[in-house]
């Protein structure tokens, strides 16, 4: 809520949900699996991992004095693998049924708040995204789909008195993959800004609705977006929005910014030693990674206070020069706040000796403050 009120006070709040694996191994941690190793992987090759697999959900908020979105962490939650529960009382949950649980506790949190929510394929169920789309105040989620999905028109007006269920969905509509093909299936060429560490790119979208169905669950109605690159450098690829109003232009701007998701799990191994902890315990494992990851979200605020008294300083070195601060910056100019207040104290003016100069402590503590 401390995140909401501070950065996004009105408009839509934009969630995004993504998993990562902390690699562990050894015979007492019980919770571990074996996972895709999304980093190490391809579409060509496939690398497994063993350690525990945590889902989180991440606000996505544009950041003043940052320039840009960054992903901030506010609800985690460890998703064991299939084998963990054999054995046990409890059944094994899928990790779209974590996803359902998470994400409603978010609209628990934001009852009357316009909410989006931007994941990848592995969230594209119906049965989550209809889940969410029941709600009193209907979570919005966008998500990439696959090129084969079933596809069909709306089901036709019921006549008065025709006997038996009502349809629920119309023709065949052709697979995306066909309509790519299709020299008929227009599209316009739109600028986005923040393309996945560009700073713009042009692509051509093209958009329709439509109803995805499978055989035993219940149709769910639609948004879908082609994109496509111009220049041929990028995969041709597919969106759904579960909110057929929503324009196609602001569908792909919502989804981009998933990709901050990755940038933050990527700092917070690099400056809060994630994957570094040691400890064995059940309690101490479920505890740990969720800490860490909300204390970027506690350090982006205690940053952004500090934008308060002043631009926040920014370190740079002859061969890298940058005119934003950066998540490096933010820790830097936090732990400067928190070691002037806790310890380094220097000697009185009057005293007889000083032993470290007061220029050369600040020094030391700047230096410190980034190497850590």
């Amino acid at each position: 809520m401390l995140l909401v009120d501070i950065f996004v006070p009105r408009g839509p709040v934009v969630v995004g949900i993504d998993e990562t694996i902390k690699r562990r191994r050894g015979a007492t941690i019980k919770a571990k699996g074996i996972y895709r190793d999304p980093v190490r992987s391809s579409r060509s090759h496939v690398v497994k991992a063993s350690g525990l697999r945590w889902l989180s959900v991440m606000l996505l908020v544009p950041i003043p004095w940052a320039k840009g979105v960054w992903a901030l962490p506010s609800l985690t939650a460890l998703a064991p693998s299939e084998r963990y529960y054999e054995g046990k009382p409890r059944g094994h949950k899928k990790l779209t049924d974590w996803a359902r649980q998470m994400l409603l506790q978010v609209r628990r949190w934001l009852p009357e708040r316009t909410s989006v929510v931007v994941a990848d394929s592995s969230y594209a169920a119906i049965l989550l995204l209809e889940r969410l789309r029941r709600l009193p105040n209907p979570i919005c989620m966008v998500t990439r789909l696959r090129l084969d999905a079933a596809l069909y028109k709306p089901a036709p007006p019921r006549k008065p008195g025709t006997p038996g269920q009502p349809r629920w969905k119309g023709a065949r509509l052709p697979k995306l993959e066909q309509a790519l093909q299709d020299p008929q299936t227009t599209g316009k060429k739109v600028t986005i800004r923040d393309w996945y560490g560009e700073k713009q790119r042009q692509v051509e979208i093209a958009s329709r609705t439509a109803v995805w169905y499978h055989s035993g669950k219940p149709p769910l109605s639609i948004r879908w977006v082609l994109i496509r690159d111009p220049q041929g450098e990028l995969r041709s690829q597919a969106l759904l929005c579960t909110d057929s109003h929503v324009d196609a232009v602001q569908i792909v701007k919502w989804f981009v910014m998933r990709w901050q998701l990755e940038v933050t799990f990527q700092e917070v191994r690099a400056h809060l030693g994630v994957e570094t902890q040691r400890q064995w315990s059940d309690w101490a494992i479920a505890r740990t990674t969720p800490a860490l990851l909300g204390l970027f979200s506690l350090v982006t605020l205690l940053a952004h206070r500090s934008t308060r008294r002043g631009k926040l300083p920014i370190r740079q070195a002859a061969w890298y020069a940058k005119r934003l601060p950066t998540s490096s910056d933010a820790w830097a100019v936090v732990r400067h706040q928190l070691w002037q207040a806790l310890s380094f104290h220097t000697s009185v003016p009057e005293a007889d000796v000083q032993k470290v100069p007061r220029v050369l402590l600040e020094r030391f503590t700047d230096a410190l403050c980034y190497a850590t």
